[in-house]
């Protein structure tokens, strides 16, 4: 089934509920704005199912380090928000907190949309009792394991880390600036994903928007670094990136920007888009450790079919073994033989291009395994994936390191080699955090400490009475 757009999704949810109010009922300018709010808060993503004709019907499983996470029903309806003052639905936007008190998981970024001004977050309760259609549709409940599932836990972790201060303009800056700042920092979250986490999943502060892995992907450094940012690249290219998924001899989205700027980004108005390009721009400066160049300008082009024609007899049967020869047989016939692409770029070229450049190889590797999809008002845009039968072969996962590695010495960034363990990682969704590591033993460590504790205060009783 194709997953519809957010614009139809959108228009479809505003006409069935107009059903229910005459038209002069409403503040037409007030919805337009709760929806322009929705949209910049990339909301239909995380609250629409893939694949889902409804809106904002939940259903969708973030797969978070610590267990999958499932988006709830955010329509006006019983088992939505239908019951929600607005007093309620800002706790839950802005603070974390649902009608019924018990606290959200920060997948959902209220660490980002506390800083939501009143008047957006006043718009956007309006969209959603006027402007959604009503989907009566039953939550499925999130189970992590103890003790994530301890959800009253979330209060210390906000008394630690959460920020609770709402936007407040810089008057030393200018206007376009600052409406940069609140979109990146409040309604677009950018810095939820592209900020590092520390030992407990709180962003770290002293690194914004310095990247950092996210599950089997990695959100890239968008400061302005001119090397391990973004400070190479023009505000003109930042907005078409932002707008279509690709800037030409830079990056194209895929992954979870690629649903970024599908469901979001590419709504936005132009003046939102260069605000963004034009803060990103200006924040401070951070180098990641090893980069010596931009991403972007690693590789030339090299025709494999050079290295590998004439190298098996034509009825030769299982002769994909190496790279070269991998490449040639399941990528050179979109991205070309030399690695250049197609002429229009929908084939993206695999030199000047950040996924292959950067020195971490997640992004390759997931766009290898997972795929690539996004539609925009520039066209749709598919890579398939290798990772599951479809009509395109399965790899395993050293046929994948091998792909890798051939494209990054030969196109992109040759530092370091994949393996196949690598790859087996990002296939079942990267490197989990510390804190998803030893919660196999919360419980029994927790227990083996209360049990020490209890020895040593009986020994100590029994000293004291000798």
């Amino acid at each position: 089934m194709k997953k519809l757009t957010l614009l139809s999704l959108l228009l479809a949810s505003m006409t069935a509920a107009s059903l229910t109010a005459s038209a002069e009922d409403l503040d037409v300018n007030l919805l337009h704005k709760g929806q322009q709010v929705a949209s910049a808060s990339d909301c239909q993503a995380c609250h629409t199912a893939p694949g889902s004709k409804t809106a904002f019907s939940g259903g969708y499983a973030i797969a978070s380090p610590m267990g999958v996470i499932y988006s709830t029903n955010i329509t006006p309806a019983e088992n939505g928000i239908g019951h929600y003052t607005e007093a309620q639905f800002s706790a839950a936007v802005r603070d974390g907190v649902r009608a019924d008190g018990a606290q959200l998981y920060p997948a959902m970024p209220y660490t980002s949309y506390s800083q939501m001004t009143d008047e957006d977050l006043h718009a956007l309760y309006y969209y959603f009792e006027h402007g959604v259609k009503p989907v009566d549709r039953a939550n499925q409940q999130t189970s992590l394991p103890f003790p994530f599932s301890l959800r009253f836990s979330m209060k210390f972790w906000n008394l630690m880390f959460a920020n609770t201060k709402r936007f407040e303009p810089d008057s030393s800056k200018s206007a376009e600036w600052n409406r940069g700042n609140y979109l990146v920092n409040s309604l677009a979250h950018c810095n939820t994903c592209h900020t590092p986490r520390g030992v407990l999943m709180q962003e770290e502060s002293a690194k914004p928007l310095a990247g950092g892995p996210l599950g089997s992907w990695y959100a890239p450094n968008i400061t302005s670094d001119k090397v391990s940012g973004i400070g190479g690249w023009s505000v003109q290219e930042l907005m078409q990136y932002l707008k279509t998924g690709r800037a030409e001899g830079k990056n194209q989205a895929a992954g979870g920007m690629a649903e970024a700027v599908e469901n979001s980004l590419q709504y936005l108005p132009d003046s939102d888009l260069k605000a963004i390009a034009v803060y990103l721009k200006s924040t401070p400066a951070i180098r990641d450790d090893g980069d010596t160049q931009a991403a972007f300008s690693y590789g030339k082009p090299m025709d494999v079919e050079n290295s590998i024609r004439g190298r098996n007899p034509n009825n030769a049967n299982h002769s994909l073994t190496t790279g070269a020869a991998l490449f040639s047989g399941n990528c050179a016939s979109c991205h070309q033989p030399d690695g250049a692409g197609s002429k229009n770029q929908a084939y993206p070229s695999l030199f000047h291009n950040t996924a292959t450049g950067l020195r971490d190889p997640n992004n390759l590797i997931s766009a290898i395994l997972f795929g690539v999809q996004r539609k925009t008002a520039d066209g749709d845009v598919l890579m398939p994936g290798f990772s599951s039968p479809s009509y395109v072969d399965k790899l395993n996962d050293q046929q994948v390191a091998d792909i890798t590695n051939f494209v990054r010495q030969n196109y992109g960034n040759p530092e370091g080699t994949v393996t196949a363990g690598d790859v087996a990682w990002v296939r079942k969704g990267g490197h989990p955090p510390l804190l998803a590591e030893v919660q196999p033993w919360i419980v029994p460590g927790s227990i083996a400490v209360i049990v020490i504790v209890l020895i040593i205060v009986l020994l100590w009783r029994r000293a004291r009475r000798k």
